[in-house]
């Protein structure tokens, strides 16, 4: 079960009924959409920290160093 205001829950019937699909069918396709980006995200992520520091192999005990050094100001 998931609660949604009224107005959005309006909103997204209009939507399901102009696709031509369910509510459910509707929010499916939008929560499957939204995972496809933050991994492709994550990927894209991995794959820029790896060209700029090279492949990662094993921790070689720096570990918490590495995190101190790359941890963003409060």
């Amino acid at each position: 079960m998931v609660s949604l205001p009224d107005d959005l829950l309006r909103a997204v019937d209009m939507e399901a009924d102009r696709r031509g699909t369910t509510r459910s069918g509707y929010l499916r396709e939008l929560a499957e959409e939204t995972l496809r980006r933050r991994s492709a995200r994550r990927v894209q992520r991995m794959t820029e920290i790896d060209t700029t520091d090279g492949p990662v192999r094993g921790h070689g005990g720096g570990v918490a160093a590495l995190v101190k050094a790359n941890r963003p100001e409060p």
